[in-house]
């Protein structure tokens, strides 16, 4: 498990082979609806997606020859000549990567993007972007290897920061240090031999909560991550809404008071500094080592250092500190929400990342400032809800990322 430089030398491996895409959008649409609904009959997916019957099947036949998809025997008689279903080829394979702050996963998936094998360790984003994917593509053929796998149709990849998506590249991220523009989507496709598309870690969160999550379906909807860091995927219409420049989102950078604790950013203020993973880990040790949380304190002593996790446990184990450490951070993260519900609409917030593991206290606080402070028209049919996924959000998302790239999706033009 490496957790900085020179612990350990990474062997190079062989490219990974990538195979064939979607030509055009009709064949995007097909393959797109096979991977978000399952097999369906030709004589269906003709309907559904409102293509006439005779270019469904000449899309379809061309899909199969690609390598794409195929047939999957006769469907349900609807009367007269039964048709074929079609679906995806049991042989497509897409990996999503999710760079944390402090640490590494990936996960194989198959063309419906359930996940077929995951790996994840230990990693400090600040080691630098050559040693982390160094890292991560190491970690890729791992898994690959343990899968018997030497194909990938496409590699998604998030990052904790801001990321200027067109180029694949992040940009000033706070978290981050020595990242800045550096070509992470260009390294990692040279490294692994297969297209690779590079987002923020919070919207590729939010793709997998709409994929598998308890946001599937929903077209407007807020992922908040609560993290070392602080952001918000803002899905509008279906689709991850990034803004011009790839910043949409960054909330956590949102500032709360004029003045406060200095955030990573370098400003004073902002909601990351109070209720970020490292804001609580050292508002903890603060309490601990003032006397003002005797458990807090016997952690400390006997670990050396604490951390979010040491905080829910002592919220748990009832120690008031501890709990009003995290209902002040509800509370300030419910007013930035309350805002964002104003302005947005949307028709669901979801809670993730590791910061979410606080739970139902930290929960009812958020639920309590966005209801209080936002219009009722807004909030009157708005579930504020955790994520259930935990740590697959964010690597099935990149596997859906670079699946949108490769397949298509459902929701594209025809």
């Amino acid at each position: 498990m490496h957790v900085g430089p020179g612990a350990r030398s990474v062997e190079r491996t062989r490219p990974l082979r990538s195979t064939s895409r979607a030509e055009n959008p009709q064949q995007a649409r097909i393959l797109g609806f096979l991977r978000d609904n399952g097999p369906r009959s030709r004589a269906e997916l003709a309907e559904l997606l409102t293509l006439p019957r005779a270019r469904l099947s000449i899309e379809a036949d061309r899909l199969v020859a690609l390598g794409l998809a195929q047939d999957g025997g006769a469907a349900a008689s609807r009367g007269g000549r039964r048709s074929s279903l079609l679906q995806l080829s049991g042989r497509l394979r897409f990996v999503g990567v999710d760079i944390g702050a402090t640490s590494l996963s990936v996960a194989l998936t198959d063309g419906e993007l359930r996940v077929l094998g995951s790996a994840s360790e230990p990693y400090d984003v600040r080691t630098g972007p050559t040693a982390v994917l160094a890292a991560t593509s190491a970690l890729v053929h791992r898994v690959l290897s343990e899968h018997g796998v030497a194909r990938v149709q496409g590699v998604g990849v998030g990052v904790p920061g801001p990321v200027s998506f067109a180029q694949g590249v992040p940009v000033a991220p706070p978290l981050m240090p020595g990242w800045d523009h550096f070509p992470v989507r260009d390294q990692l496709s040279a490294e692994l031999g297969a297209p690779v598309l590079v987002d923020n870690d919070v919207n590729i969160m939010a793709l997998g909560e709409r994929h598998a999550g308890v946001a599937r379906r929903a077209d407007d909807f807020l992922f908040i991550k609560l993290g070392t860091g602080i952001g918000c995927g803002v899905v509008l219409g279906g689709r991850v809404h990034r803004g011009m420049s790839g910043s949409a989102g960054d909330i956590g950078h949102i500032r709360v008071t004029e003045d406060g604790p200095i955030c990573a950013c370098g400003s004073t203020g902002c909601l990351e500094a109070y209720f970020g993973g490292a804001a609580l880990a050292r508002t903890a040790t603060a309490a601990a080592r003032s006397g003002r949380s005797p458990f807090l304190a016997e952690r400390l002593a006997a670990t050396g250092h604490l951390s979010a996790v040491d905080v829910r446990i002592a919220a748990e184990q009832g120690d008031p500190v501890a709990v009003e450490m995290i209902r002040d951070g509800g509370r300030r993260l419910g007013r930035v929400l309350a805002g964002l519900v104003s302005f947005v609409n949307p028709g669901l917030i979801v809670i993730g990342g590791g910061v979410a593991g606080l739970g139902h206290v930290l929960l009812a606080e958020v639920r309590s400032a966005v209801y209080r402070e936002s219009l009722p028209l807004a909030t009157g049919n708005l579930p504020i809800v955790l994520s259930e996924l935990g740590d697959l959000a964010g690597v099935i998302g990149a596997a859906r990322l670079v699946s949108e790239s490769v397949l298509g999706s459902p929701e594209s033009p025809g």
